[in-house]
């Protein structure tokens, strides 16, 4: 299996400049560095965006978030709320890197999106990047009159990391007896074993952008050298019971070393009695979202996500 033409110039792209493993040791700084250069892309226009901040986990400052509001003079609160949590491996990336993405949710559902500028690793290391959105998404279920949104449309959304945590954010509310009530989990590409023993981490190693070898690292960072990796809120596959979760749609690439642990997760969510409806992207890869406005089947997986989020 492989790229689509397009696919490839796309990730060549995103690969050029970017560190990788196999070259040297990797530094947080110089991948911090490398994501904040991505290949230009125009913005979709949203009617109000507001950099915030909402109150962190007990002992920890406020957690800057951007909210993107694309009706804010209008009176509908039957619409969604969206609490978005960035990829980048918990190590890189931030509201501005994720803007278009977040852009694009808003724009196309008429959702308000809320985005998470967690803690990142190394850090702050696990669970501070997952108490961090599990407190947004606690605040944000409050706010439900004034932004004008209906609290029971409440969905945790994220890409690669991001999709980690939202998904361990949908746990965590399930197992809080005082948490907010989620509707939906968005998982575009997520990262749900520190295993990264599945058919796709071996087939998909090298050569589509995302590497296995990035991943390691980047599960190094995030949980150190003394947490368990089978903690059900580092990987939410481990979990023992995946029964009372909301419905999921998980947007995966077919050329990704992620791909079948995306998978696993899903089948373990229907096995459960729970929804779970899978998106498998012929020849694109991890992160091929970016590329909305280049890429084909990056248009057609956002809309198919939009309307997935609009019969929540």
């Amino acid at each position: 299996m492989s790229l689509t033409p397009a696919a490839r110039r796309f990730a060549d792209a995103l690969t050029h400049g970017f560190p990788d493993p196999a070259d040297g040791p990797l530094e947080a700084a110089a991948l911090r560095r490398a994501s904040s250069a991505g290949p230009p892309r125009g913005l979709p226009e949203v009617a109000r965006v507001t950099d915030a901040s909402a109150p962190g986990p007990p002992g920890v400052p406020p957690v800057p978030v951007r909210i993107y509001d694309p009706d804010p003079h209008g009176t509908d609160g039957d619409r969604p709320v969206v609490v978005f949590c960035h990829g980048g491996g918990w190590v890189m990336c931030g509201l501005d890197t994720h803007d278009g993405l977040c852009r694009e949710l808003a724009s196309r559902t008429g959702a308000l999106v809320v985005s998470v500028d967690y803690r990142r690793a190394p850090e702050h290391r696990f669970p501070c990047a997952l108490l961090d959105a599990y407190a947004v998404t606690g605040w944000a279920a409050g706010r439900a009159r004034e932004l004008r949104f209906d609290p029971s449309r409440l969905v945790v959304a994220g890409d690669s990391s991001g999709g980690n945590l939202a998904a361990a954010v949908a746990l965590m509310a399930r197992d809080d007896g005082n948490g907010p009530a989620i509707a939906a989990q968005l998982l575009v590409y997520p990262a749900l074993d520190e295993r990264l023993e599945t058919a796709s981490a071996t087939e998909y190693a090298t050569g589509f952008f995302h590497t296995t070898a990035h991943m390691r690292w980047y599960w190094q960072q995030y949980l150190g050298p003394d947490c368990d990796g089978a903690d059900p809120r580092a990987s939410p596959v481990c979990a023992g019971d995946l029964g009372g979760l909301p419905p999921a749609l998980l947007i995966l690439p077919e050329c990704d070393p992620l791909r079948d642990e995306g998978q696993v997760y899903a089948e373990r969510l229907r096995a459960a009695g729970g929804s779970a409806e899978v998106r498998v992207e012929r020849g694109m890869f991890h992160g091929f979202l970016g590329g909305a406005g280049v890429l084909p089947e990056a248009d057609a997986a956002l809309g198919a996500a939009a309307r997935w989020l609009l019969d929540i």
